[in-house]
């Protein structure tokens, strides 16, 4: 899979999450501890994330508590 590919399928994978949670780019950012431009990035397909931005945002939607 191409750089491109993995970046456009983090974005939606990123999307969805927030659709499913009722979450906005702010409140994701505060909760992942990734700042709301890198996510805004990321999800228009304007950065490849780095590692450890991806590692931040998969931990948060893997193990996201309950109402945050």
């Amino acid at each position: 899979m191409s750089e491109k590919e993995q970046v456009n399928s983090f974005s939606r994978e990123i999307i969805e999450f927030q659709r499913k949670n009722d979450l906005t780019d702010t409140e994701m950012a505060l909760n992942s501890h990734v700042s709301v431009e890198h996510i805004h990035n990321i999800k228009a397909m304007r950065e490849a994330p780095d590692p450890t931005i991806i590692a931040s945002l998969r931990d948060y939607m893997e193990h996201k508590p309950k109402g945050k």
